[in-house]
């Protein structure tokens, strides 16, 4: 079978799972000890579980309770394009937000995320 032919649910669900509950180490795991992310408060990207532990452990730590889903998988050559919905407790209100991840996974783990979505709506909340 080739990534093309797979079925990335299983793994999607799962991983998307760690989002959730401030596991960063459990996130990490997903992630080859070199992996390439980016993100809208990182466009340039981090790299390396030295670089991704801090960034996922502050993010997580800030956001427990968040909740993120798969919408849409699309696979590829490499791995699979995510279209996502997070919901996000922002006080005492939840926003709900759409997004794309490109994902390209290397033995198993994913060795790129590239992870695109507008933020504006969230930060105007957190005023």
């Amino acid at each position: 079978m080739t990534d093309t032919d797979r079925d990335w649910r299983p793994f999607c669900d799962a991983w998307l799972a760690t989002w959730t509950g401030n596991k960063p180490n459990a996130l990490l795991g997903y992630y080859t000890a070199d992996a390439y992310y980016s993100d809208p408060a990182y466009p340039a990207g981090l790299r390396g579980h030295d670089q991704l532990a801090p960034y996922f452990g502050k993010l997580l730590s800030r956001n427990p309770d968040w909740r993120w889903e798969a919408v849409e998988i699309m696979n590829t050559e490499k791995g699979f394009t995510l279209k996502w919905r997070a919901t996000i407790p922002v006080g005492d209100k939840v926003l709900t937000l759409y997004g794309l991840d490109i994902v390209e996974i290397a033995g198993e783990k994913i060795s790129r995320n590239e992870v695109y979505f507008d933020r504006v709506p969230w930060l105007e909340m957190m005023k």
